[in-house]
């Protein structure tokens, strides 16, 4: 495969063709953004997990399209090569499909994303074919939906039985046949996961899904080590930021106290 100079939804489907995994993180502002598009990650994903992340939040349910908007924006403007996702909050999509057209459009036109995210599967399928026809990309997202967590009562995974393993592949099957490019696989069994992975022609993107997925995308803050209260079986933590920042503040603090900081050479 040739160097991808950007990221689009034409090259992860042939990604997926080559077997080629593929790459995604989180972010939520410009600085995060360039650094990981300059690392060649493949998909940034603008979540509402900014919810937990960034506003300190305990789920995703309260961000706002005006929020998602802001910091989708500022994140296609640290990126080059990367396609951009921007995810759609709760109720700006489930009410109605002519409203989850408008609202996907209004990201689309706002903030430079290339594509928009939803949770759900067969009930959302008149959305994403409204919002493919018109020229605008979806990813879907089934599994474990952080957005409807009070309804499962709960953060397990899903799929674990025959019934609600079966609807998963239904939804996964509606969705691709609905226009959409690809789609996230969360909680779920490893098996299941392949089995969609294998069933589907586009790609899927596994958090806690397992190795069989077409490729895997993570919280950054989850795999930089920047949450210490947050371990999931499935985050592999690559750093050690919170602790690592931690102790560069503390000796920033005492430097100061000490009157080592500024010194001469940093002063005008």
């Amino acid at each position: 495969m040739s160097e991808i100079k950007r990221v689009t939804t034409r090259s992860l489907q042939e990604m997926k063709r080559l077997g080629i995994r593929i790459s995604a993180l989180t972010a939520y502002d410009a600085t995060m953004a360039r650094l990981f598009d300059s690392a060649r990650i493949d998909v940034i994903l603008v979540g509402d997990s900014v919810a937990n992340v960034v506003q300190g939040r305990s789920t995703t349910l309260p961000v706002t399209l005006d929020e998602i908007i802001y910091h989708t924006l500022a994140v296609t403007r640290g990126v080059e090569r990367a396609m951009v996702v921007a995810d759609m909050p709760f109720m700006t999509y489930q009410v109605r499909a002519d409203e989850a057209f408008r609202n996907a459009g209004r990201i689309m036109k706002e903030t430079d994303a290339s594509a928009v995210k939803l949770e759900g599967g067969i009930e959302q399928a008149e959305g994403v074919r409204r919002m493919t026809a018109a020229g605008i990309p979806v990813m879907g997202h089934l599994g474990l939906q952080p957005q409807s967590i009070h309804q499962y009562g709960g953060y397990r995974p899903r799929g674990t039985n025959p019934e609600e393993a079966a609807k998963i592949i239904t939804d996964a099957v509606a969705l691709e046949e609905a226009g959409a490019f690809g789609i996230v696989l969360e909680k779920v069994p490893a098996d299941l996961a392949r089995q969609i992975t294998e069933r589907l022609t586009i790609p899927t993107i596994g958090i806690g899904a397992g190795p069989h997925c077409d490729g895997q995308i993570l919280v950054y803050s989850d795999m930089l080590g920047l949450t210490l209260d947050f371990n999931p079986r499935f985050v592999r933590r690559y750093e050690t930021f919170a602790e690592r920042t931690t102790e560069a503040v503390k000796r920033y603090v005492q430097d100061i106290r000490d009157g080592a900081f500024p010194n001469e050479s940093e002063s005008y």
